[in-house]
């Protein structure tokens, strides 16, 4: 086991399938898979975009979700875990991911690496993301 990951391998795995989730979500529009993944105490960080911000509560998170979706009719969004510390019915985790979409305002390709930092809960037998903060690594 490498010092990147800790805990059951099950949970571990569980929390694989939530960030690969997230992806799909995003990359299929999924306002309801979407916002199954978020618990409900949820706090989103995008103050790296401070027109975004901060957002607190699954019903914030999905607001601003759905109100950006729209603005990326193509995306795509892969993510790849890079840390899952697993401790009893907490995590914290780091998913990298690469995106790629057409920028709302030219129509050209914009391109982006990564990563949310995260913390995550399980409750109910069910991995969730507790907090995500987004920053950038490179952008095209």
């Amino acid at each position: 086991m490498s010092r990147n990951y800790s805990g059951p391998l099950e949970d571990r795995i569980a929390i694989r399938e939530l960030m690969e989730s997230y992806a799909d979500a995003v990359n299929r529009h999924d306002r309801d898979l979407m916002a199954s993944l978020w618990a409900e105490d949820g706090h989103w960080d995008l103050s790296h975009y401070p027109e975004l911000g901060i957002v607190s509560g699954r019903d914030k998170v999905m607001d601003l979700w759905s109100s950006a979706m729209p603005s990326y009719p193509e995306l795509s969004f892969i993510a790849m875990p890079g840390m899952i510390r697993v401790d009893g019915d907490t995590a914290e985790a780091r998913t990298y991911f690469s995106e790629v979409y057409s920028d709302p305002e030219n129509g050209r390709d914009k391109r982006a690496r990564a990563c949310y930092t995260d913390r995550l809960v399980k409750r109910d037998g069910e991995w969730q993301f507790q907090e995500r903060i987004f920053g950038i690594i490179h952008q095209t």
